[in-house]
């Protein structure tokens, strides 16, 4: 069984492949900033190193030794995002400390642009030739199923519709002998894997007595094998689970979502302070008096127009927005429709390319929204729609966002058709529920394609 297994190798090669793109990046950005292949400072070697002992601790701190092959494309790269994040900050956190000015941001850069591209690029590569590796026959583990009965087979169906996660699966022990796919008992499963090297068992609990559990448990770990518990939860539907433990006595949580998790609430809002923090200081320092300018020769009014709306919890916040109607007294209960009357000429421009929704970014950065998530509704119109669609409330369990997943997909303006408010509720849960950094990331890129293709009123 030891003369397979080669993935005891990975974490030694991810990491020597990772430094060796860290340092050609740190190379090539020597280069292009300072025309040589290797700069003579005295203050670049120590960066140079810093760099290198700060990938390695955070390497194995986010687990990128770890190849787990059920995860998928967008999990691994996701996790590899996370840890050029936190690479990105002590790194930033160490030139503000240390008042290291001197560092050329230019330099930096380039040195993770280049890292960036490449580890994400040579990750990704690594991860579809060994998953192509897996459906030809090899890279396999052998598993067995303990418990013959429907979640039994469901997972059967799972690993013969995806080979490339590389399970061979032996046969099926169960009970009752007499069933069709069953090649033994409960208690020959224990033989059975010691004579076919057997890496993983999954025992199908509602098959299983206590007693059974117990001695395949005992077993398992005094031969080095696996094991897995797998019960029928499918009537929970698609709500992400988790386990959570009070004091012994494990118990699963239905409803998790990603952000409930300390640290991806710290990483989202420390990505929306610096994205905010850039908006305002590059964008809206001058774009608050010319538009501002705009809409006052226009019409009477203020330049800013704040409504109550749903944040997180149900909690109300003043949302900013520039102004795009004339002064009216249904502007808190009536949605804009396609030529509205009370949009002014400078507001339409405003509403069609989205302008009009960059004062939110001073949401942002006071903590009332966050860059992505679903977009914060009128009041009103969440009182409508709230009691008619199922699981309206949950797209309040994360903070609103100036764009979100709906309007990267298309879901911007009047909501005239009930199917329209459904569409955007279904995609904001859906993000609520796969959240990550690597997903706002995409839904920003999509929102700029959307803008693009599609015109708000």
């Amino acid at each position: 069984m030891a003369n397979r297994r080669y993935s005891k190798y990975f974490p030694i090669i991810f990491l020597f492949a990772d430094l060796f793109f860290l340092n050609l990046g740190f190379i090539l950005a020597n280069k292009i900033r300072f025309s040589f292949w290797w700069y003579e400072s005295s203050a670049y070697p120590f960066l140079f190193g810093f760099l290198n002992v700060t990938w390695i601790i955070i390497y194995f701190l986010t687990k990128l030794d770890r190849v787990d092959r059920e995860k998928g494309v967008v999990d691994n790269i996701s996790q590899v995002l996370l840890a050029l994040t936190i690479n990105l900050a002590v790194v930033f956190a160490m030139w503000v400390a240390t008042r290291a000015y001197f560092y050329s941001r230019e330099h930096l850069f380039y040195t993770y642009l280049f890292f960036s591209i490449c580890v994400v690029s040579w990750r990704v590569g690594v991860i579809y030739i060994l998953r192509y590796y897996r459906t030809k026959g090899f890279n396999l583990r052998n598993i067995v199923i303990v418990g013959y009965g429907p979640i039994g087979k469901s997972l059967e169906r799972h690993f013969r519709d995806n080979p490339e996660i590389g399970y061979n699966l032996l046969g099926f022990f169960d009970h009752n002998t007499d069933q069709k796919n069953v090649i033994g008992d409960i208690k020959s499963a224990m033989t059975f894997a010691q004579e076919n090297q057997v890496d993983i068992m999954f025992c199908s609990l509602p098959k299983l007595y206590d007693k059974d559990v117990k001695k395949l448990i005992d077993f398992a770990e005094n031969n080095l094998i696996k094991i897995k518990l797998v019960d029928d939860l499918r009537i929970v539907g698609d709500k992400n689970l988790s386990v959570q433990k009070y004091g012994a006595i494990p118990v699963i949580n239905v409803n998790s979502i990603p952000l409930d998790k300390m640290v991806n609430r710290f990483f989202k809002r420390a990505f929306d302070l610096v994205f905010s923090s850039l908006v305002m200081i590059f964008i809206l320092s001058w774009m608050v008096p010319l538009v501002g300018l705009l809409i006052k020769l226009e019409s009477k009014g203020p330049m800013f127009y704040r409504q109550s709306r749903h944040g997180k919890n149900n909690q109300l916040f003043l949302c900013w927005k520039f102004r795009t109607m004339v002064v009216n007294d249904e502007a808190d209960t009536k949605q804009a429709v396609k030529n509205d009357p009370r949009i002014t000429r400078i507001g339409n421009i405003l509403r069609k390319t989205s302008i009009d929704e960059f004062p939110q970014f001073i949401n942002v950065f006071l903590g009332d929204m966050s860059v992505v998530g679903p977009r914060p509704h009128p009041v009103n119109l969440n009182n409508i729609f709230s009691p008619k669609i199922d699981r309206f409330v949950q797209r309040h369990a994360v903070k609103p966002g100036v764009t979100g997943l709906a309007q990267a997909k298309g879901y911007r303006g009047e909501t005239k058709r009930f199917s329209e408010m459904y569409g955007r509720v279904k995609l904001d849960r859906f993000y609520v529920k796969n959240w990550s950094l690597y997903l706002d990331i995409k839904i920003l890129f999509l929102t700029v394609l959307s803008l693009i293709k599609y015109k708000a009123y």
